[in-house]
């Protein structure tokens, strides 16, 4: 495996100057394919089962409701079973669900046409892709090197953006015109196994792959702690809300800014489609940019200025000043990117959730992917509740106040000694210990 061959010492150097952990190196590309293999279908699988078994678009819809719920429940799980079986035997589970279930999707379900089959094996696939990208986002905290976590957390979060679903949507309309769409769940599958083998393999050797609890801690009792902890540790219950507010206006904006951008505004359908494709790709590049700024100027401040208080500005600017300048298209794309930048100014909470738990580090990320699934519907609901009544300028000024409430927040989310400890002798997390919650 090329991890086996030491790199030249000016890549060496390249890699060290783009903040990446070089031990973990492959599983960043492994990552990437991974989450290019598992996008390939996001942008045509809801008619593709309603055409091959599913029957309905009701029916369809229900599949992939269990599926996002069995996604929310794994990307729970995947950290509190991190602490206790490991990162590494987590990401081989992921791959293995994902690789196995998809196998009984694609050879039976489909061709036999089997509702209960595929709702069965499609939806409990969701556990596999947070298992093996969540699992690597605690391997990647626990093995980095503390003053270079930021960088590292924009690398993972870069790789696993730019896969799910920009890279995985370009691919899939590029293949299914010319091989199908069936042919081009296969390709999926190929891609998610030769990236989970790619990234386990090649970094069988990093540090922080083991497990990270204490002796005696069992899988339920982490599971149970994963839960306590919000309560034992004000401080991770805050920094989970601060992940809700990260997003949830995003998805709220799903809900009404089609509208106002595809009529309202008369861009049409493929304007907006494309204002979502800018903001997607602005997002990815600024993972990257924020995660390494943060390492410089400090996570805290990272997140509440360029997180917090700059996405409170641009989420005002992505529904005003469109709107105000109206026919400008080139003033909505200038805002659809400043908005998506914005939103990677909070890359650091996953550093400082890591850092706020020194005893519980996969159970604080558990509460972080927690806090992440509950945003999916925290946005929306917002929308469904204040819409009507209100309008969307108020939902959006609603929206930006939840973000300067966040920035307040951040004053909460305080570093243990251990952890301040650790930073400042550059010790990597794995060997931090703290207490556990009872």
């Amino acid at each position: 495996m090329p991890a086996a061959v030491p790199p030249a010492s000016g890549e060496q150097g390249l890699i060290d100057r783009l903040g990446l952990p070089r031990p973990l190196l492959w599983g960043f590309i492994g990552l990437l394919l991974f989450m290019i293999g598992d996008g390939v279908e996001s942008g045509y699988i809801s008619p593709y089962l309603r055409d091959n078994g599913a029957d309905t678009a009701t029916r369809a819809a229900v599949v992939i409701t269990v599926y996002g719920a069995v996604v929310t429940a794994g990307s729970w799980l995947s950290g509190a079973l991190s602490d206790v079986w490991g990162p590494r035997r987590v990401m081989w589970l992921g791959l293995a669900v994902w690789g196995g279930l998809e196998v009984v999707f694609l050879a039976v379900a489909l061709p036999t046409g089997s509702y209960p089959l595929l709702l069965l094996s499609y939806g409990l696939r969701g556990f596999g892709y947070p298992f093996f990208a969540y699992g690597f986002l605690v391997w990647v905290l626990a093995g980095s090197p503390p003053r270079r976590l930021g960088s590292a957390v924009g690398w993972f979060y870069f790789a696993f953006t730019g896969g799910l679903p920009t890279l995985g949507s370009l691919l899939a309309s590029g293949s299914e015109p010319l091989i199908g769409e069936y042919a081009t769940l296969w390709l999926s599958l190929a891609l998610v196994v030769a990236g989970g083998f790619i990234a386990l393999v090649g970094i069988r050797d990093a540090q922080g792959g083991e497990r990270l609890a204490a002796p005696g801690v069992s899988a339920g009792r982490s599971i149970v702690n994963s839960v306590a902890i919000i309560f034992a540790q004000p401080r991770i219950a805050v920094g989970c809300l601060v992940r809700i507010v990260n997003t949830a206006p995003q998805f709220g904006f799903l809900v009404f800014l089609p509208d106002v951008f595809s009529d309202d505004l008369h861009f049409g359908t493929s304007g907006w489609l494309q204002l979502v494709f800018v903001l997607g790709a602005a997002n990815i590049f600024a993972n990257l940019f924020f995660g390494m700024l943060s390492d410089r100027l400090g996570w805290h401040r990272t997140l509440r200025w360029f997180g917090c208080v700059a996405s409170a500005i641009s989420s005002l600017c992505l529904y005003f000043l469109p709107a105000h300048v109206s026919g400008e298209y080139w003033v909505a794309v200038v805002c659809a990117a400043l908005y998506g930048a914005t939103l990677a100014g909070f890359t650091p909470i996953s550093v400082l959730m890591s850092l706020m738990a020194p005893g519980q580090k996969g159970n604080a990320i558990a509460v972080l992917n927690l806090g992440a699934g509950a945003a999916t519907f925290v946005g929306p609901l917002i929308v469904a509740v204040f819409l009507d009544a209100l309008g969307p300028g108020a939902v959006t000024v609603i929206f930006a106040a939840l973000y300067l409430l966040a920035a307040v927040a951040v004053r909460w989310l305080t570093i243990p000694e251990e952890s301040r400890q650790a930073v400042a002798e550059d010790t990597p997390l794995m060997d931090v210990t703290g207490p556990a919650v009872t």
